[in-house]
């Protein structure tokens, strides 16, 4: 039986980690009997699409990314409706994709499930063109998204920061949606739609969408009291936004949406500009991966780390609306006394 040819992918200045030690470690999981391998670093923006399209040009058998969620996205925008498959060793901040399929956030987690190497054929989904393998939308979280591209810092806390304290100002919009042929029309906070469950960091955007079932899972967040965002944070994270009454989610192959004027939208996190008109469709089994048959599906991502970091954020916002209500109240008083003072004058 002929080796499977592995090419991992690894871009150096991507994620949270240090590459190198992956890299060591690469020997002690990959069985030579059953393998070959070698590795290439990426040097340049979309190096690793075109490394991964040679590979599958050469028949490799799979590219493993190494690297966060855009170096993820590159390398399974090039292996489309190939033979070649994706494989995913997380280095990111958010790692949506590899949370999605199981694959364990530590390396020597990741390699245990390429060394098995069980593959399968996923869906991926295209917005206006652009391929996205977790989840795109508009409004909110395109909104989140480029400030969060932004942001000097990454993760968890910088997401939470921005989508708590974002949803204080942001401004809701009027949406027409033609989804399979229905027509719809939504005032929303956002729409997304999901191809996998979930944003990254554990935010679980569609819970129940799944990669293998030829459908988009649309998720419309209605406008609703400011008060009511720290409870869609907490669902989010537990798996349970589809529960909370301002949400409206469906599933479709394909849909249309207009909107009263161009603006950003995202695709796996992401931030683009775009016109008024918007098309997404579904496109079934255009993607090889390996995935972790042995993964853990009830296990729930929400722990008492996250609670903290809720309760501290939260705690933060509230402060700072306290302190504003206090300078409020202060000048609302000092113009009462000078009324009351002009109006002694006056007698």
């Amino acid at each position: 039986m002929s080796k499977k040819r592995l090419l991992f992918i690894a871009n150096p200045i991507s994620g949270t980690r240090d590459k190198g030690p992956i890299i060591r470690l690469i020997p002690s999981f990959i069985d030579n009997e059953r393998f070959e391998w070698q590795v290439e670093w990426t040097d340049h923006r979309n190096h690793a699409a075109e490394l991964a399209a040679q590979a599958a040009r050469n028949e490799v058998d799979v590219c493993v990314a190494i690297g966060g969620d855009g170096t993820v996205n590159e390398v399974a925008r090039a292996l489309r409706h190939t033979n070649t498959a994706l494989a995913i060793i997380p280095t990111g901040s958010g790692n949506g994709l590899a949370r999605h399929l199981g694959i364990p956030m530590t390396a020597e987690g990741a390699l245990q499930v390429l060394a098995r190497c069980d593959i399968k054929s996923l869906d991926y989904g295209l917005i206006n063109d652009i391929p996205f393998f977790c989840t795109c939308g508009m409004g909110f979280d395109a909104f989140i998204s480029e400030k969060f591209a932004g942001s000097g810092k990454r993760g968890l806390r910088t997401y939470v920061e921005n989508t708590l304290k974002g949803g204080l100002s942001y401004e809701p919009e009027t949406y027409e949606i033609v989804a399979d042929g229905q027509s719809t029309v939504h005032k929303a906070f956002l729409v997304a739609c999901g191809n996998a469950s979930q944003y990254g960091n554990n935010f679980y955007i569609a819970p129940q969408a799944s990669m293998s079932d030829g459908l988009l899972d649309v998720t419309i967040i209605e406008p609703m009291n400011v008060l009511g965002a720290p409870q869609l944070v907490m669902q989010m994270l537990n798996k349970t936004l589809d529960t909370n009454s301002h949400v409206h989610t469906f599933q479709c192959k394909s849909l249309h949406i207009h909107r009263s004027q161009p603006g950003v939208i995202h695709y796996d996190g992401e931030p683009a500009e775009a016109g008024e008109n918007i098309d997404i469709q579904l496109v079934p089994k255009g993607l090889r991966v390996v995935v972790n048959e042995e993964a853990d599906k009830s296990q729930t991502p929400f722990a008492h780390a996250i609670q903290e970091l809720y309760e501290q954020v939260t705690s933060d916002i509230k402060s700072q609306q306290k302190k504003l209500l206090a300078i409020n109240k202060n000048l609302l008083n000092r113009i009462l006394q000078r009324e009351d003072g002009t109006a002694e004058g006056r007698s």
